[in-house]
């Protein structure tokens, strides 16, 4: 794909011969366009991999408010969404559609260099509240204010539920009382950091699943 900077007339918006152009995130760009009938003549392994990707953009859709904020430190020239996207598809989805396979422990919502948590906890203390404890780093790079991440996923449902900021690193400690939805649902836990700035993140950590 070429990028146009300035074109004769300015960026070319639409339908120009064999191009397409267009605009993403303030960038002119141009792209080959897709000949229909080359669509219709895909190999069935073209087809299933076409799935397998559609699939994969469907399924991250409930996590889209989180992977949105802790992949924001990446979206420079692509948004958080797509690069939170590119890393999950190929750790977390392997397999052939539609005999796909889940890794759900490869799962990512944040990703960057900002340091993490030290002895991460989590504990279900009702039947929708989860309990988390952890100790703060000692790092010139962690300051007291850097905000949680929490993911709860329910694969059974295909729903997600969270909090962003309703935590601090200081705290060392928080509750999240999760959509009752999820309630008695074997449970995915995620949990990450997001600097207040929102210029840094962390890697973030799965937690393990707990069992209803």
């Amino acid at each position: 794909m070429a990028k146009l900077k300035k074109g004769i007339f300015g960026p070319i918006s639409g339908k120009l011969g064999p191009v397409t152009g267009g605009t993403w995130n303030g960038i002119p760009y141009l792209r080959r366009s897709v000949d229909p009938a080359k669509m219709k003549g895909r190999s069935p392994a073209q087809l299933a991999n076409q799935e397998k990707f559609k699939f994969g953009n469907e399924w991250m859709v409930p996590l889209h408010p989180f992977i949105s904020v802790g992949y924001m430190p990446l979206a420079t020239v692509r948004t958080a969404i797509s690069a939170a996207f590119s890393h999950n598809y190929r750790a977390v989805i392997t397999g052939t559609w539609p005999n796909l396979v889940f890794d759900y422990s490869k799962l990512s919502i944040s990703k960057g260099n900002l340091p993490g948590l030290t002895n991460l906890q989590v504990v279900l203390t009702s039947g929708d509240e989860l309990l988390f404890n952890w100790q703060n780093v000692n790092h010139k790079q962690a300051l007291y204010n850097d905000q949680l991440i929490v993911v709860v996923y329910s694969h059974e449902l295909g729903m997600a539920d969270g909090l962003i900021g309703s935590a601090l690193r200081r705290d060392e400690q928080c509750t999240f009382k999760f959509d009752e939805n999820l309630k008695g649902k074997a449970l995915e836990i995620y949990l990450g950091l997001i600097s207040m700035n929102r210029k840094k993140a962390s890697d973030s950590v799965y937690l393990g699943r707990i069992a209803p």
